[in-house]
């Protein structure tokens, strides 16, 4: 086999070999997020949605959030305005993660049976609170 036959049978493999763990990558940190709605209907169209780790994204149910510093344990409820799940989450949250505004959040974990989201991720979505506030002529405040 000449010189330039086998440079090019490997790159080839090469090539196919990072392309392989590239896909490989992409299927297994690639998940979009679900909506509450999206999230219930899989889960009920397929009882072994129930337990398998997904990613969900909603707003927080203003008024639901209830801490217990002990456990570092907190519990609310999220929705996408049609269908309400309670969330379970475990650890420090981010600092964004009030209970002053309508928050979105990024929540990682599992849908158990129970009809609880079990976060094992909490990302807290907050642009609004460093956006400006402008009065009634429409100036900064």
């Amino acid at each position: 086999m000449k010189a330039g036959t086998k440079f090019a049978v490997g790159a080839g493999i090469i090539v196919l070999s990072v392309a392989a763990l590239m896909a490989q990558g992409v299927k297994q940190f690639g998940q979009y997020s679900l909506k509450p709605t999206e999230l219930a209907a899989r889960a009920e169209a397929d009882p072994a949605f129930y337990d398998t780790g997904v990613k969900m994204e909603a707003k927080v149910v203003p008024g639901t959030i209830k801490r217990d510093a002990a456990t570092q344990t907190i519990d609310f409820v999220v929705s996408d305005g049609g269908k309400q799940i309670p969330v379970t989450y475990r650890g420090l949250a981010p600092d964004t993660f009030t209970d002053q505004m309508e928050i979105e959040v990024v929540v990682e974990g599992r849908y158990g049976r129970d009809g609880v989201f079990h976060a094992t991720t909490l990302l807290a979505k907050c642009g609004s609170r460093y956006e400006a506030q402008y009065n009634n002529q429409g100036k900064p405040v």
